[in-house]
Parts: C-alpha cells; structure tokens; sequence
C-alpha cells in the first residue's frame, strides 16, 4: 500500500482496491463509520455492508476508468470530485454507468481516509 499524503494518490488507490476486491487495502482507506451513497440506486451502503457485498462475490467491478479528478482542501478535511465510467456485477446483474463523484476525505495521523463518497449517474 502507497503512502496516503496525497489525497488525489488516495483517491485513486480506491478505485484500484475496488476493482482487485482487496478489502485488507480498502479497510485501512475507510473510516469505521464510512457511508457510501451508491451511483445506481441511490442506497446508502456503510462499511460492513460494502465488504459483506464484495467478500462474497455478489458485488464485483470489472472496469473503473478514472476521467478526471480535483481536489479542495480544507485543514483536515479534502473533497475529491471527478467522474467515472465504471461497469461490474451486483448479484446477477451487470450494471454499467458514467458518473460524477463526490468523496470527502479526513486526515488521520498523516493518512487521509474516506469517510463519505457519493456517486451520480450521468445521463448521456
């Protein structure tokens, strides 16, 4: 795992812990109470249920291509923005989606970490 300093170099470390389901990687990026606004339903999935889903094989991403990403900061805090086209499986179903994100990073001894993340589909 890279050093988290940068929350852009984080930001991308996720897709890529997605993408290879390494839960060992993404759990020292997630905060404990994480919360993730999902990009096709609009749900809100925490942390257990997010590696509950992909520890199980019934969520799976295929592809994640990262098309642009910026980053605020505020002290502690910084907010990533960008899109996405991304395809997997949920269950048995494929889903494919070109999004616009929000992810609010925090700084927790040196290492930023994802507390919230947000996903939008856009409509083309």
């Amino acid at each position: 795992m890279r050093d988290h300093s940068d929350p852009l170099e984080t930001d991308r470390q996720f897709f890529l812990c997605l993408i290879d389901a390494d839960l060992e990687a993404l759990n020292r990026l997630l905060t404990d109470d994480f919360l993730l606004i999902d990009v096709i339903s609009g749900s809100e999935i925490g942390k257990r249920a997010l590696f509950s889903a992909m520890e199980s094989g019934q969520l799976r991403f295929t592809a994640i291509e990262l098309l642009e990403a910026k980053v605020r900061r505020h002290h502690s805090t910084a907010i990533v923005t960008g899109r996405t086209q991304l395809s997997g499986r949920f269950g048995d179903s494929q889903f494919d989606a070109h999004s616009r994100y929000t992810h609010v990073y925090i700084e927790q001894h040196g290492h930023w970490r994802l507390i919230a993340a947000q996903g939008t589909k856009v409509l083309e």
